[in-house]
């Protein structure tokens, strides 16, 4: 089996060596060098190839946003983004994510992180996922085997709710720029409420939320303990929180979880379809989006069972065909549909 060929780069000397230290210690990632700043960084991958690159986002001589940027206009590759967990950091970690970065990592203690090793299994994971992953500019790696005719044909398998009361959206890997696709094109006067699970550190979905508020019709925060769902407000689980339901008084009011995570994620998309289900039954048009692993199915199982209906993105445009993957393969989904059509699907479910 070929190995994921991986640069690593960091403007730490110990950074590098930590890094490396944990990719190698799998035995299907080969680390074929390192570059201490971003214009080396891009001299290497030039140079080397390597099938995924991971990146620091500060760094002296150019930058990670800069190389970035560079790379995926002259020699595009799959980069995952290494970055501080502060405020500073998330503004730019979403700016490397519009750059077409596939993921991040946010650094547990700063720049200079000694706990890294902590994250093992996640960089591990988010290497390989992004060695798979197909890049915004077009170019895609070798694609996860699925059946093409479930993976990229519209299909219906159940007659629509009686109506949508609620909008419940989950994405992991390639999330944050599909969300900043699909949240604009909704309308201001969107008749039901969205809520959305992220999977995102806490410092970052704040700053998400922000973000995509400034770049949309409809109104977008992060949630909090007692935050009414209404109309044209789409609420994003905040980091680290699961985000549930309770109706009160003739409203549906957001309340947070800080129960285990499930399936390693925190927030989860199962936690809150499955909360969705418990307060609007099968009332809801329940989205899995772009996103490595199978977070969202047994949720939307659940919500399924009670008349929900189901969408997925297509593999044509998810950057990591997983999650949507697992719920088209559990025998669930309505509709599978490339991003762009999700929009109109969307106003024509909750408008009929």
């Amino acid at each position: 089996m070929k190995k994921i060929k991986v640069l690593v780069v960091d403007d730490s000397a110990l950074m590098r060596q930590f890094i490396s230290d944990i990719l190698k210690s799998d035995s299907g990632i080969d680390v074929i060098g390192s570059a201490k700043d971003g214009a080396e960084a891009v001299k290497t991958v030039k140079a080397m190839k390597p099938d995924v690159v991971t990146m620091d986002v500060e760094m002296p001589v150019m930058d990670g946003l800069q190389a970035l940027s560079t790379i995926m206009r002259e020699c595009p590759v799959p980069v995952v983004m290494l970055s501080a967990l502060t405020q500073e950091a998330a503004e730019t970690t979403m700016k490397a994510l519009a750059y077409g970065a596939v993921d991040f990592i946010g650094k547990p203690s700063g720049s200079i992180s000694l706990n890294i090793r902590e994250l093992s299994d996640e960089i591990i994971g988010k290497v390989k996922a992004a060695s798979v992953a197909a890049l915004r500019t077009g170019v895609r790696a070798a694609p996860l085997r699925v059946n093409p005719v479930i993976a990229d044909r519209p299909r219906i398998t159940a007659a629509l709710p009686l109506r949508v009361e609620l909008v419940a959206i989950a994405s992991s890997t390639g999330g944050p720029m599909a969300l900043s696709d699909l949240l604009p094109k909704l309308p201001k006067n969107l008749p039901v409420p969205v809520v959305i699970t992220q999977h995102m550190p806490k410092e970052f979905t704040g700053s998400f939320a922000r973000r995509l508020n400034e770049a949309s019709k409809i109104e977008v925060v992060e949630g909090f303990d007692g935050l009414t769902l209404k109309a044209g407000r789409a609420v994003i689980a905040p980091g680290g929180k699961h985000l549930v339901f309770k109706r009160r008084a003739g409203s549906t009011v957001c309340e947070l979880s800080d129960a285990p995570p499930v399936l390693s994620v925190k927030p989860a998309a199962n936690i809150m379809f499955q909360s969705a289900a418990d307060e609007y039954g099968g009332n809801v048009l329940c989205v899995i989006l772009t996103g490595m692993g199978r977070d969202g199915t047994d949720g939307a199982v659940i919500l399924k069972r009670k008349g929900a209906y189901v969408i997925a993105e297509s593999q044509k445009t998810c950057v990591v065909y997983g999650m949507p993957k697992a719920a088209v393969e559990a025998g669930i989904v309505d509709e599978v549909l490339a991003l762009d059509d999700i929009p109109d699907a969307i106003v024509r479910l909750v408008t009929k």
